[in-house]
């Protein structure tokens, strides 16, 4: 493939238009030119095993060819129409009959405005105002979610924190924050406060599991206060499980966000519930003061469900997310056999479906226990992975099923390379 721009030369002239040089997501120094399967590579040529797969959504991989396919067979018949179309009504249909709360649906584009969403929604069936969410848990880019995300500075319980510049004071007196997996924490402030619409949370938190016990917890906390349940499953949703971390934990929540492998690699994101409370989307039954206004330019757009239609029906066939923790679990193994060598504290965190390495001694149950002891051994660890062609974000490490035995023996001499990088500082 003939380039006519290096890498440098791309970072250069993104500086020039984009803030900090980039799109917000990733790393600006590097720029990806392609992805094919499990392999990426970058416009000087660099090729890589990818377990950053576009934060989550490649499950199966780069342009899986089944997916092309029907992706290809849309195209000619329309990319958006701002209508209903047979795609889109299928794609509901198909997560109505995997995930256990769902009932009915509705379309976003984003992640982010689907947990924003399903913030409102919760306000509006229950008639109250304030959320409780977990210090550190991720849900997008709303003022409510940009609470305690990542704060930078420790306040006690359940006092916010913005992790972001314009969010009115407002908003803060809105929210509510606990520390992941306490639940005397959730009782005792779902005690002290009765105008608590929801609990918003990640089933996995970043990477941090749930304690045995915790989420049932949550469920019956919640239905003893008249609290509904929000689960965050933009990352868990078709992960974990084929019906997410409900199936897998066996816990339903009031409402759930989607979002990332239903769109199979295109910009699609829903939210569900039961038909009851996704009522308040329909102005004819519940009314315009009760009414929920919700639309989007791109909201099930026929091009993203049709990919999203043809990943799910790959993923329901057998043996898949066996062969999805079987490598997860290898991946873990490599990992763990390599860095207990070294000596140097670490703890595995997560799922085989989604982990990473936190280089602590401590058991990481919560945002403020989930941190690296010296964060220069983790970023000569990513770093030296990096520099072996094994492509990650800082924090996670995404398991994919486009995953062959080439690409774990590359993986494994790159973690043996990152294990001496970082016993030699």
């Amino acid at each position: 493939m003939q380039r006519t721009h290096s890498q440098a030369e791309w970072i250069d002239r993104a500086r020039a238009v984009l803030p900090a040089a980039g799109f917000g997501n990733f790393d600006s120094g590097i720029v990806i030119a392609r992805g094919n399967g499990s392999r990426v590579w970058d416009e000087d040529g660099n090729e890589y095993v990818d377990y950053l797969i576009g934060s989550g959504p490649m499950l199966l991989g780069h342009g899986h060819p089944e997916v092309m396919e029907a992706v290809l067979k849309q195209l000619p018949r329309g990319m958006t129409f701002f209508a209903n179309n047979a795609k889109g009504i299928e794609l509901a249909e198909a997560i109505v009959d995997a995930v256990p709360c769902c009932e009915q649906v509705r379309f976003v584009t984003s992640g982010g405005e689907a947990d924003m969403y399903a913030i409102r929604l919760a306000r509006a069936y229950t008639g109250k105002t304030k959320i409780l969410k977990f210090e550190g848990g991720y849900h997008g880019m709303s003022a409510e979610a940009q609470m305690s995300l990542s704060p930078v500075k420790r306040v006690n319980f359940p006092t916010p924190v913005p992790d972001s510049a314009g969010i009115p004071q407002g908003v803060a007196d809105e929210m509510l924050i606990a520390p992941f997996n306490d639940l005397d924490a959730v009782a005792s402030l779902l005690t002290e406060h009765d105008d608590i619409a929801a609990i918003i949370a990640e089933p996995l938190q970043r990477i941090i599991p749930a304690q045995p016990g915790f989420l049932h917890g949550l469920r019956n906390l919640c239905d003893k206060h008249g609290v509904l349940l929000i689960f965050d499953e933009i990352v868990t949703g078709f992960r974990l499980a084929y019906g997410g971390a409900q199936e897998r934990y066996g816990v339903t929540p009031d409402i759930c966000t989607l979002g990332k492998i239903i769109g199979g690699g295109f910009p699609l994101a829903a939210l569900g519930a039961s038909a009851e409370i996704m009522a308040h989307f329909d102005k004819a039954t519940v009314g315009a003061e009760k009414w929920l206004m919700q639309l989007g330019t791109l909201s099930g757009n026929p091009v993203a469900a049709a990919a999203g239609l043809k990943t799910m029906e790959v993923l329901r066939r057998p043996g898949q997310y066996d062969r999805l923790r079987d490598v997860g679990q290898r991946l873990i193994d490599m990992q763990s056999k390599a860095l207990t060598e070294t000596g140097i504290a670490y703890r595995i965190c997560g799922d085989p479906t989604l982990f990473d390495v936190y280089f602590t001694d401590a058991d990481c149950i919560d945002y403020r226990t989930a941190q690296h002891r010296n964060l220069g051994v983790n970023e000569t660890w990513n770093a030296a992975l990096r520099r072996h062609a094994v492509f990650k974000s800082p924090g996670k490490l995404y398991p994919s099923l486009a995953l062959t035995e080439e690409d774990l023996d590359l993986t494994y001499k790159a973690i043996v390379q990152a294990s001496k990088a970082i016993a030699s500082i």
